[in-house]
C-alpha cells in the first residue's frame, strides 16, 4: 500500500489480485447473496483505495483497513434499505466457496453440506448485523479478534463475547447436524 501511495500502478494491481476474491465473498454474504451488488461494492472499495491512498496508515495492517472500508460500505447500504427484507428474500448458497474444490465428497455428503449451509445462513440472517458480521469476519475471513475489534470499533472482549454467544446459539439451533449429539444425550 505504501507503493500505491507513491503512485505505483503495479502495486495496486497486486493488492487487487490478493484481496479481490476474499472481499467479493465477504460482500456476497453480507449483501444477501446478490452477486451483482457484491461486484459493485468490490469495485467501489478499490476505487476508494485508489482515490484516497493517503488515508491508509502504514502502522496498521492493510487487511484491517480494507475490511474496515468494506464493513463501512455494507453499513451504509443497510442504512439505505431494510437489511431484514433483503436477507429474507433468500440466499443463493450454491456458489459459496466454503467447500474446497479439492474435497472429494459423495453426493449424500454434498447434500448434507448444502443443507447445513442453508440452515447456517438462515440462522446467521436471524442475528443482529453486528453479530453476523463478527462471525463472518472471524470464521470466513479468518481475521483475528484484535483485527475485528479494530474494524468494528469495539473492545476485544466484546468480540469474544459476541463469538461465544453466536457459537452457543448456532450449536443449539444446528444440533441436528452434530454427529455426536446422540452420544452427548446418552451421557447427560
Amino acid at each position: 500500500m505504501v507503493l500505491v501511495q507513491q503512485g505505483d500502478p503495479q502495486a495496486f494491481d497486486e493488492l487487487y489480485h490478493r484481496y479481490s476474491t476474499r472481499l467479493l465473498r465477504y460482500f456476497y454474504r453480507m449483501l444477501g447473496g446478490d452477486e451483482l451488488k457484491a461486484q459493485d461494492f468490490l469495485q467501489e472499495s478499490f476505487l476508494k483505495i485508489l482515490n484516497n491512498p493517503d488515508y491508509y496508515d502504514s502502522s496498521r495492517k492493510f487487511s484491517t483497513w480494507i475490511y474496515t472500508i468494506a464493513h463501512n460500505l455494507c453499513k451504509n447500504e443497510y442504512r439505505r434499505m431494510s437489511v431484514r427484507k433483503v436477507l429474507e428474500n433468500g440466499d443463493q448458497l450454491d456458489n459459496l466457496p466454503i467447500i474446497s474444490n479439492e474435497e472429494i465428497i459423495s453426493p449424500t455428503e454434498n447434500l448434507d453440506k448444502k443443507n447445513f449451509l442453508n440452515q447456517l445462513m438462515g440462522e446467521l440472517n436471524k442475528l443482529e448485523l453486528s453479530h453476523k458480521n463478527t462471525f463472518l469476519l472471524r470464521f470466513q475471513e479468518n481475521l483475528t479478534i484484535k483485527e475485528i475489534a479494530e474494524l468494528m470499533d469495539c473492545k476485544e472482549g466484546t468480540v469474544k463475547s459476541r463469538l461465544f454467544y453466536i457459537t452457543k446459539k448456532l450449536a443449539k439451533n444446528l444440533k441436528d447436524y452434530n454427529p455426536f449429539s446422540d452420544e452427548v444425550k446418552n451421557y447427560e
